[in-house]
């Protein structure tokens, strides 16, 4: 068992929509400007806010999901990225009691019990008065331990924060932070699976900087600091990573594949693969030592014709699979391996044509949320009966879903056949942390490592 202090503010909201992402950005690159060496983390399975905190400080952003990845897991990967920095800023998912159940279970509140981070509520009240301090009293007093000790309030004037600020002071003994102003010229569009990706904005440093700006004119930084040291001590099984060979990992990464846990990315490495990155959209090729290859998630539905148009890479894809290179992909990735993508404007456009199959979009989520996988076969990633949590959140579906897992809701009501695998593949919809399992990350390096050294043999 070990222990750990590390300053740190969360950043909770109401519910979705009320400006959490703004405010916690707005913070971070406020504390970045003064020169304070930040860690960032997201509670939650999202791949899109994590970008926009790395954007800020300049190193990855991590993810705190405790069904993915259990209790004990989060506070380590916690414990791992906080140290060394003067301060943490967590942001919170949804409203801050929402989960996959209803007791507040995998949710903002169970991260902020365990990482002891004192809890900053952060609240829209357009269309409110004095009501906006009984939101917050009911938010305080509504479970017990939860941390929240201030109150940020967004998108008001000056003159209305004047006003809100003694309501909510004096009305619920919650001190309040400041505020941010609406800021039309630093907001980020959305698209179907939120935030459109830091990559794509243009003018994303300018628009940081003026996040920037007000967070500094208008929000008590100095406080927040204050109120960070205040964060408890938290303890924790360490958990045990072993470097058992080497290998060269290919991982897709441009504006089509871009959905990656950090930490999944890191443990591949700790377990002794080197990571190269390269793009589907434009280069020619995987890389030519590549022993393994990743395609993650993202939005190939957005540059179909710039995909499929890129032949040699399609080629060298699925020349790979079929020389046996072991190949995990995830949600985008999987669509991109089969045969083709329908786009939002009923368009069809051939892909890798690796995996039987054909997907296209639709107007709606298909099977969203957290699963448990449970493999019903032995393959690439893991032996029959092995299981491991992961999620799904895409517009898109496939003919061809792949039946070598077993997906079952956590309320064990709805259940379907997912995930093409063998003992060299590894391809379907849904999007697994690799700390839920290490295992499965493991498999798949010890495999990598084998085509390698198969292939150096060949030579």
């Amino acid at each position: 068992m070990e222990t750990g202090k590390f300053n740190a503010i969360l950043f909770a909201g109401t519910g979705s929509g009320c400006g959490k992402t703004t405010v916690t950005c707005s913070i971070l690159k406020a504390l970045i400007n003064r020169g304070i060496k930040t860690a960032a983390f997201k509670c939650g399975p999202d791949y899109i806010d994590p970008m926009f905190h790395s954007e800020i400080i300049g190193t990855g952003s991590g993810n705190l999901d405790t069904f993915l990845c259990g209790e004990n897991n989060v506070k380590c990967l916690y414990a791992k990225n906080a140290k060394g920095a003067r301060i943490s800023v967590i942001e919170g998912v949804m409203g801050f009691y929402d989960g996959p159940g209803g007791d507040g279970s995998h949710s903002t509140y169970t991260v902020a019990r365990l990482t002891g981070a004192p809890v900053i509520l952060v609240v829209n009240p357009k269309g409110m008065s004095l009501s906006i301090a009984a939101i917050i009293n009911g938010f305080r007093d509504f479970m017990p331990e939860n941390h929240i000790k201030g109150v940020v309030i967004n998108s008001v004037t000056p003159a209305l924060y004047e006003m809100y600020k003694p309501i909510i002071e004096e009305k619920t003994g919650i001190r309040v932070y400041g505020f941010l102003p609406a800021l039309p010229e630093a907001v980020i569009e959305s698209r179907h699976l939120g935030l459109v990706t830091s990559g794509e904005i243009e003018d994303i440093k300018l628009k940081l900087e003026l996040m920037a700006e007000n967070a500094g004119k208008y929000i008590d930084i100095d406080g927040l600091l204050q109120l960070s040291q205040t964060a408890r001590s938290i303890q924790y099984d360490p958990m045990e990573v072993h470097r058992s060979c080497s290998c060269n990992i290919a991982v897709a990464m441009d504006r089509a594949f871009c959905f990656y846990y950090r930490d999944s990315l890191e443990l591949l490495e700790q377990l002794g693969a080197k990571l190269t990155l390269f793009s589907p959209l434009k280069d020619e090729a995987i890389p030519e030592n590549a022993h393994g290859l990743i395609l993650g998630g993202g939005y190939p539905e957005l540059y179909t014709q710039e995909l499929s148009e890129n032949k040699s890479m399609l080629s060298s894809i699925k020349w790979a699979i079929e020389k046996k290179m072991p190949v995990y992909a995830e949600c985008g990735g999987f669509m991109y391996l089969q045969k083709s993508i329908t786009d939002a404007g009923k368009d069809s456009y051939p892909m890798v044509g690796a995996l039987k199959g054909k997907s296209f979009m639709q107007d709606r989520l298909s099977r969203f949320g957290y699963v448990t996988l449970k493999a019903k076969t032995d393959n690439l990633l893991c032996r029959k009966g092995e299981s491991i949590n992961a999620h799904e959140f895409h517009y898109s579906d496939s003919d061809n879903n792949g039946s070598t897992f077993e997906a079952l809701k956590p309320d064990g009501k709805r259940k379907w056949e997912c995930i093409f695998a063998d003992e060299t593949v590894a391809a379907g919809y849904p999007h697994m942390h690799f700390y839920g399992n290490i295992r499965f990350a493991e498999n798949f390096v010890q495999k990598c490592s084998e085509y390698g050294k198969s292939r150096a043999e060949n030579i």
